[in-house]
């Protein structure tokens, strides 16, 4: 199991991103959350298997989006974190 906290930039709020992101990682079967930060960019916490939580990293920073994903991502940070045990959920804030 992998948990990992992807920030992006680029028009990525106000679009649609974080419900998006929310749908995309519920499939994925991953938990977690995805919420604008005041920088006008969006942090995405995704937590699963490694298989689903690689494919969530590539459908959130690919260019041009194979997932008709909203807006446009310019840049972003990957960040390893460590695994929340008992999460079940992924949503947005």
């Amino acid at each position: 199991m992998l948990a990992v906290v992807i920030t992006v930039r680029g028009r990525v709020q106000g679009v649609g991103f974080r419900w998006w992101a929310s749908s995309e990682a519920r499939y994925l079967g991953l938990s977690g959350y995805a919420q604008n930060l005041d920088d006008g960019s969006v942090e995405i916490r995704a937590q699963g298997e490694d298989e689903a939580v690689g494919r969530m990293i590539r459908l959130v920073v690919e260019n041009p989006s194979t997932t008709a994903r909203p807006g446009w991502v310019d840049d972003y940070d990957i960040a390893w974190v460590d695994v929340v045990p008992g999460a079940r959920a992924f949503g947005y804030r």
